[in-house]
């Protein structure tokens, strides 16, 4: 049986600033889709419904935004937090620098997986089926560009969740890489 690979980015984790003190009290008071308990947390959240992310917002400008599938979907809602900011007077008058600081990737690699034998044979791998399902492996990356690392959680259906990237050609290499270990070892 040949095996298919499907694997789509799920999640994708940006940093940004926008380089302006933001008045998240005000900011509160004035948006419907935000949260704000500075007793509890430092941060403001809002809530985009289009494309649908979250963002965290601090007094000093910096913004984590998580939730969107694709590139295009991060910029539309660093966007939209703009545009937000512009309704309480703040005009933001740079292009933010976005960082990626995480690609999560979840998908079928086609083939069952016997998690017991693999995690006697494979190195750096964390499974307790009492506790979880799934099989945690960390996998050292030689890339193309650099070096890197990405954890996988592995189910014996042959799902899997790829975390630790920070593009989808990261993406890409790290599950080619996680298919030639498992083929190396034998599962019966």
């Amino acid at each position: 049986m040949a095996e298919t690979k499907k694997i789509t980015v799920v999640n994708i984790v940006v940093s940004t600033s926008l380089e302006h003190d933001i008045p998240l009290e005000k900011m509160a008071a004035t948006l419907s889709n935000t949260e704000y308990n500075p007793e509890q947390f430092p941060g403001l959240v809002i809530r985009i419904k289009d494309p649908k992310t979250s963002a965290l917002i601090f007094s000093s400008g910096k913004v984590v935004c998580t939730g969107a599938r694709n590139i295009q979907a991060v910029h539309d809602s660093i966007k939209k937090i703009i545009k937000s900011l512009e309704k309480i007077g703040i005009k933001i008058t740079i292009k933010p620098k976005i960082t990626i600081q995480n690609i999560v990737a979840a998908g079928m690699i086609g083939m069952d997986l016997n998690l017991n034998v693999l995690a006697m044979k494979l190195k750096n791998t964390e499974y307790e089926p009492e506790q979880f399902p799934g099989l945690v492996y960390k996998l050292n990356i030689a890339g193309k560009k650099e070096n890197y690392k990405a954890t996988f959680l592995l189910f014996s259906n042959g799902k899997i969740v790829c975390t630790g990237t920070k593009s989808e050609e990261q993406v890409k290499e790290a599950v080619d890489k996680l298919i030639i270990n498992l083929k190396k070892v034998k599962q019966k």
